[in-house]
This record gives C-alpha cells, sequence and structure tokens, in this order.
C-alpha cells in the first residue's frame, strides 16, 4: 500500500521544539557568555586548590563568609564592589562610543587627590555643602583628565590605548612623587616637618556610614551612577548617538552625528565616574590621600566591564560578585590558601571573555543539536 504522508509539524510544535534555541542561541550569549566564563574560572579554582592539598569547599564557603557572613562584611564588599562598580562604568563608557579607555586608573587618581585637597581645604560648616563640593570636584577633576586623551584621539588621531596608559603614569607619578609629598603634604605644627600623606579630611566632607557605622553610602553613590547611565545609554537621543558611534563611527558621522561632540561627553563621563571612585576611597576610607595608595581599581575596572558585557548593568553584576570575593578573600588564609585567589579567579573569568567566540561556537552547536525523540531519517511513517 502506498505510504501516507507525514504531516508537517504546526507552529506550536515548532514552538514547542525550539525551546534549545531560545535557550542556548545567540540572544541568550549575552548572559551565558559571562556566567560561563565565570563559573569555568571558579572550577579551574576549586581544582587548583584541591591539587595543592587544601579543601576548596571550605575555602569557597570561608571567602563567602569573609564577603557575606556580617555587617562588617557587607561593608567591606559593598566598599569594594562600589570602587569597581564605578571604574567599571568608566571603561563601559568609553567602549559605548568605540573608545578603550584604559586611562580610568588614572583619572581615579585625579579624582583622588581633588578629594583630598576639597575635603580639607574649605570649611563651609555642613555636610549637606562640603560633600557634594568634595564629590564634585572629584568627577570633575576625573572628567578633566579622560578629556586629554579624548581631545588627542579626535583633534589629532592619537589612539587612545597610548595615551590612556602613559596618562595614568603622568597622573600617578605626578600625585604621589610631587603633589602629596611636596605642596599637599601635611605638615607638624611644632618642627614644620612633612608628615605622611596630605591633611586629613574634615569629617563635614566625610560619606555618611550607614548600619551602626559598619556600612558605607558609597553603594548607593555606584548603584545611582550605573542606574543613570543605563537610562542615558538606552533612552536617550544622546545615548542613542553614542552607541551608534560605537557600532561604526563611519556610519555615524553619515548619519549626521556629531563624533567628535560625543566622544567628549562620553570620555567626561567616563572620566567623572573613575574620578567618584577616587572619592569614594579618599572620603569612605582613607580621609586622606595616603603616602602609599594602593591602587589598582582602575585597571580592574577593565575585567569588569569586559565581564559584565560592556553594559551599566553588567558592570554593577560583575563588581558585586567580585567585591564579595576579594573582601571575603583574606579569610582563605586561615586554611593556609593565597589571599589572592579572587584575583586569580577574576583573570580566569577575563581570559575565557577574550575567547568567547569559542564559546559562543559551542552554545551555537548546541543550540543546533536535535533532542534524542526527535524522528530520525528512515523510519517509515504510518501504512494505511
Amino acid at each position: 500500500m502506498a505510504e501516507l504522508p507525514v504531516a508537517a509539524p504546526g507552529p506550536d510544535a515548532v514552538a514547542r521544539g525550539s525551546w534549545r534555541e531560545r535557550l542556548l542561541g545567540p540572544r541568550a550569549h549575552f548572559l551565558l557568555v559571562p556566567l560561563l566564563s565565570v563559573a569555568a574560572a571558579l572550577a579551574i579554582c576549586f581544582v587548583a586548590i584541591w591539587l595543592t592539598g587544601k579543601d576548596p569547599v571550605a575555602g569557597y564557603l570561608k571567602m563567602l563568609q569573609g564577603g557575606l557572613g556580617s555587617l562588617r562584611a557587607l561593608g567591606d564588599s559593598s566598599l569594594k564592589a562600589s570602587v569597581l562598580t564605578l571604574t567599571g562604568l568608566s571603561v563601559a563608557l568609553g567602549l559605548a562610543v568605540g573608545v578603550f579607555n584604559i586611562g580610568a586608573e588614572g583619572q581615579l587618581v585625579a579624582g583622588a587627590i581633588a578629594a583630598a585637597y576639597l575635603g580639607q581645604a574649605i570649611a563651609p560648616g555642613s555636610a549637606l555643602v562640603h560633600l557634594p563640593i568634595a564629590l564634585f570636584g572629584a568627577a570633575l577633576a576625573g572628567a578633566a583628565w579622560a578629556l586629554i586623551p579624548a581631545w588627542l584621539k579626535v583633534a589629532r588621531g592619537v589612539h587612545e590605548v597610548i595615551s590612556t596608559i602613559m596618562l595614568n603614569w603622568i597622573a600617578i607619578h605626578l600625585v604621589e612623587s610631587w603633589l602629596v609629598p611636596g605642596p599637599l603634604a601635611a605638615r607638624s605644627t611644632e618642627s614644620h616637618l612633612s608628615l605622611p600623606g596630605t591633611v586629613q579630611i574634615r569629617a563635614t566632607a566625610e560619606l555618611p556610614r550607614l548600619f551602626s557605622g559598619e556600612i558605607g553610602s558609597e553603594i548607593a553613590l555606584a548603584l545611582a551612577a550605573a542606574l543613570t547611565i543605563a537610562w542615558l545609554l538606552a533612552r536617550t537621543t544622546a545615548g542613542f548617538e553614542m552607541r551608534a558611534l560605537g557600532s561604526s563611527r563611519e556610519a555615524a558621522r553619515c548619519a549626521g552625528i556629531d563624533v567628535g561632540a560625543r566622544t567628549y561627553h562620553a570620555m567626561a563621563l567616563a572620566g567623572a565616574c573613575a574620578g567618584l571612585a577616587g572619592a569614594v576611597l579618599i572620603l569612605g576610607v582613607h580621609k586622606q590621600y595616603p603616602s602609599v595608595f594602593h591602587g589598582g581599581y582602575g585597571f580592574d575596572g577593565i575585567a569588569v566591564s569586559l565581564i559584565g558585557g560592556n553594559h551599566p548593568l553588567g558592570a554593577l553584576a560583575a563588581a558585586a560578585f567580585f567585591g564579595v570575593l576579594r573582601a571575603g578573600g583574606t579569610r582563605l588564609q586561615l586554611l593556609q590558601i593565597h589571599r589572592t585567589f579572587p584575583e586569580l579567579i577574576q583573570g580566569l573569568a577575563l581570559l575565557f571573555i577574550a575567547g568567547q567566540a569559542i564559546t559562543r561556537h559551542l552554545l551555537a552547536r548546541l543550540a543546533r543539536l536535535k533532542p534524542a525523540s526527535a524522528a530520525r531519517p528512515g523510519v517509515e511513517g504510518p501504512r494505511a
């Protein structure tokens, strides 16, 4: 007897059979690639701890306890997450217009010294006035430092990677080798000798502490900055033009977008975010610019931005995760595990992000695999 043709699957069947594409397809790669990169980094470090003869489960639990186990731990985590968020936003804003801003460290230093100076040089008598002045001055200093490589790129065609690397070290040595030990150094009233670091800031310039003084208000500042920038890029004409510029400078120019102006706008905002990160460290932690300033957050912002998909909210999430790990990293020493494992996890995650083409290819292959229950070729349909 003749075989009856098998009816083609209807739209409902197609929709039911496409769960794999929806879960692993290109639309989901924005979330899957960072998550898988972090998971792979955690797995590798887990094995590395195990190979040294230590207990990786206990180590990871200690790290989480050190970052989330108490109000003090939450305060340390929120501080690190806030600074990482602001420097990550600085890098993400540059990449939004196609500029690789790796100068966040220098912009952070510029904002930090501005906050240290304004925090002690003026005495308005009220924190409602003094603190905003110090924060605004730090943001302005960071923005001014970021506009230098922006001008060099727009007006002279200098590549931003070269200029921002050079300006990082110029800012660091200008501040730490001249301003801090020289004109801005604290001096003893009796001997007129220089003291380590700058003058202590006034109490009216300090960032307020919440929850019995354990958690700083800097987390609110970082959260507000991330939400504002996400809204700016997604909901405003300026944000649309910045994203268009990041996609193609030539196409944006042909569409009538002022490429130079938008580059300046994005870099000024990027520098302001990094400057605020410096202000958080000075006004919330050190209360002065110390003689030895352990920075590096500006460089960490590159990893935070890339792991967060160069999106403001992604940078916020990545900063929160690595802030917790870094705050709890010191607890690893209780198990004779080196406290730098959080940095190793971050570095490995960044490495996997750099090789995300392989991850995307594997996800695409998995998305195209047919379920085991799918009909196999050669199986005959029902006969009459």
